[in-house]
């Protein structure tokens, strides 16, 4: 039992690697969908049926809900919904998907700053350090655009802010929910919402084809459902910060990705900019950086 116990902060840091990974190939999944089918349409399709998939799991769980709790999962969704809705046209408008990753993960660092506008919270010193580097990151990255913000950079950096209001509403609104059933709320809700909008704005395709249906299985099915079942479970495994701070790979993991399928180079400006809110992101949980680092030294030691 105690030797399990041991073993399970390495669990959890190689499950949430293999998150990221799986965040990180989410991003050529869907910009690949995207060819064949609208953004929102997509993006309805993949959380709908990754949704009604995690629920399957989630079933006992979902019983026991009362229907409060369903209404407070709902309403979570519904700001969920609008944080997706800015990624995926983001994602739509990039010419540059390692960028756009950057970029999105700057809501991480705006976690403290939303839950001290909202709540009262007091961010760490690190955080008001933090900020003006990752501010002076994304300045660099408009700076390649020549003075000004393309559309999937301002579009990608209000889901950022949208996706760090969510983190703060969600631990508070729904804190004593259980992960799963939540998770699968939340992603149903998305998946109806964002169709029907869909149905409202965008013109559907005659037909799908099978290469595009076969990307839209992989984001359903990697990038979405088993992705987030094994983030659920890791982050049982862990402390939220612990799982921050590995998570904050997601973006490293996409510049990668992006240049092996893609061919993406970074110019000077626009590497100086994501290294800038890399730095960003690891002051800003410096704290944690350090005790993850001092734990994997003594585990090699060992």
């Amino acid at each position: 039992m105690a030797d399990s116990l041991e073993r399970s902060p390495l669990r959890a840091d190689l499950l949430l690697l293999t998150v990221t990974l799986l965040a990180a190939a989410g991003w050529i999944f869907s910009k690949e969908a995207l060819d064949g089918m609208p953004p929102l349409l997509f993006i309805g399709t993949r959380f709908l049926l990754a949704g009604l998939l995690l629920a399957l799991f989630a079933l006992p769980a979902l019983r026991r809900l009362s229907a409060r709790d369903f209404a407070a999962g709902a309403g979570v969704g519904l700001l969920f919904s609008g944080a997706l809705s800015f990624w995926i046209m983001g994602l739509y408008h990039s010419n540059h998907l390692g960028e756009s990753a950057f970029i999105n993960s700057l809501g991480i660092l705006l976690v403290p700053i939303v839950a001290k506008l909202l709540f009262g919270d007091r961010p760490p010193r690190t955080t008001w350090i933090a900020l003006p580097i990752a501010l002076a990151g994304f300045a660099l990255l408009s700076l390649n655009a020549g003075l000004r913000l393309e559309p999937s950079q301002w579009l990608i950096a209000t889901s950022a802010v949208l996706f760090s209001l969510l983190i703060n509403v969600n631990t508070r609104v729904v804190r004593h929910l259980p992960a799963l059933p939540l998770t699968a709320i939340q992603l149903t809700v998305v998946g109806i919402l964002l169709g029907l909008v869909s149905a409202l704005i965008e013109p559907w395709p005659a037909r799908i084809g099978g290469v595009t249906l076969g990307w839209l299985a992989a984001s359903v099915l990697l990038a979405s459902t088993l992705r987030f079942f094994l983030q659920v479970y890791a982050q049982g495994l862990t402390t939220p910060s612990h799982a921050a701070v590995i998570l904050m790979l997601e973006a490293v993991w996409t510049v990668l990705l992006a240049a092996a399928w893609y061919g993406e180079t970074m110019s000077l400006l626009q590497l100086a900019g994501c290294s800038l809110i890399f730095a960003a992101l690891l002051i800003n949980r410096w704290y944690w950086v350090r005790k993850l680092v001092l734990r994997t030294a003594g585990d090699y030691r060992k």
